[in-house]
């Protein structure tokens, strides 16, 4: 039997223009202006159908393996000292990763709308491989665009893609990597208005899709609420840790949050550090227009995006969500910078003492415990600390072997 439905806390954005503060709305080519419409109109009518949101609960259930389990980290806790550390187990999520959750929501709502066609970008391999397995599942046409950097150092996440049925087309350009995959991708979309519904794999892009990926994602901190409750009795921990790169997960977990005394970190791809190559936009962005969304980008001084960096195929990308641009400026999650070597230390940190592999991005994560636990010592005993562990990392196991 699918899961029931899991209360959450009223939506906090964005306005009717898709703006979260001064970022977001829809900066799009105009033949996209009117399949923008489209798309706002169907969601605004499926969001709330119980039939859609059944089917959605019934496959997030029995197909994705929801819930996803809340693991306490006894021996991390140990390692760490100063606070007791949960993990949030999307890495179990069928796939491998929380983008199933949203591509399962998006590929529903292009079935409605009668989309045959289906496209996405992906920079680690693992919005493509979700996208490409839902596809599968529904038997529809999937285009997978990816940077060719990424696809050598993801080449696992290609094949899945292959032997899904999926075709993985290169993006050859600029960096090679995510911006570049998503640049490809919307040339397409432009090219195909008509019969093409475009998973974006992340809450960026142009309103609606911030939004309603944040929605399929929301599960993550509903589960999470839910699952304290039962585990210390008390729905809300002292802080919550998620990845950032454009975003999804970190929003998934901290959405249904917002409006509680949590303290809330979000660990952003430092790469080389600061005065190096980075893909830190919080620490280092300004504002400005990128993939359709006004948000904090890494760009110079005459406005031209820059190369990002980082050991993390996924985080490796110059903007973020213009929702996490508003929770930053805003001052309700942190978000702090993590290199490449600390990321890498997390990774061994989390593998030697729970037997959990993580995913690079979620490594970055992992490597914030000792800080924030230090942070929460000072205001509470026995903090409860609860993170995303949201992929796991037999993707990186190419590059965390080359660097370890």
């Amino acid at each position: 039997m699918p899961q029931p439905a899991v209360d959450s806390p009223p939506d906090t954005g964005p306005d009717d223009s898709g703006h979260f503060g001064p970022y977001g709305g829809a900066y799009v080519p105009e033949i996209l202006t009117p399949v923008l419409e489209e798309l706002k109109a169907a969601y605004a009518t499926y969001k709330d159908d119980p039939e859609f949101q059944d089917e959605l609960r019934t496959l997030l259930h029995t197909y994705t393996g929801r819930p996803t389990p809340l693991t306490y980290c006894d021996r991390l806790s140990d390692a760490i000292g100063g606070a007791h550390i949960y993990a949030k187990r999307e890495d179990l999520c069928h796939t491998g990763a929380h983008k199933i959750n949203n591509t399962l929501g998006q590929l529903l709502l292009a079935d409605r709308m009668g989309k045959e066609r289906i496209i996405a970008e992906t920079g680690a391999g693992q919005h493509g491989v979700a996208t490409a397995t839902a596809c599968a599942k529904f038997g529809m046409d999937c285009i997978v665009y990816m940077g060719a950097e990424d696809m050598e150092r993801q080449r696992l996440n290609v094949e899945r893609m292959r032997l899904l049925g999926a075709e993985v087309r290169p993006a050859t350009s600029g960096s090679q990597t995510l911006k570049d995959a998503t640049n490809e991708a919307i040339r397409d979309w432009v090219s195909n208005p008509a019969d093409t519904f475009y998973i974006i794999g992340s809450v960026v892009g142009p309103h609606p899709y911030p939004t309603m990926t944040r929605n399929f994602h929301r599960i993550i901190g509903e589960e999470t609420r839910t699952q304290l409750r039962a585990e210390i009795g008390t729905e809300v921990p002292d802080a919550l840790i998620a990845c950032v790169g454009g975003g999804s997960n970190a929003i998934g977990l901290f959405h249904p949050f917002l409006d509680e005394d949590v303290r809330m970190y979000g660990a952003e791809a430092a790469g080389q550090g600061l005065n190096g190559r980075h893909a830190a936009t919080m620490s280092a962005g300004t504002p400005g227009v990128l993939h359709g969304a006004m948000s904090l980008l890494l760009q110079d001084d005459a406005g031209q995006v820059e190369l990002a960096h980082s050991v993390s195929a996924g985080l490796d990308y110059p903007g973020v969500g213009p929702e996490h641009a508003h929770l930053h400026d805003t001052g309700r999650v942190e978000y702090r910078p993590v290199t490449d070597t600390e990321a890498l230390d997390g990774v061994q940190l989390l593998s030697e003492t729970e037997g959990i592999i993580p995913a690079l991005e979620t490594a970055h994560a992992v490597a914030l415990f000792q800080d924030v636990a230090d942070d929460l010592q000072s205001e509470t005993s026995d903090p409860v600390i609860v993170f995303n562990c949201s992929g796991r990392g037999d993707k990186d196991m190419d590059t965390i072997a080359k660097h370890l």
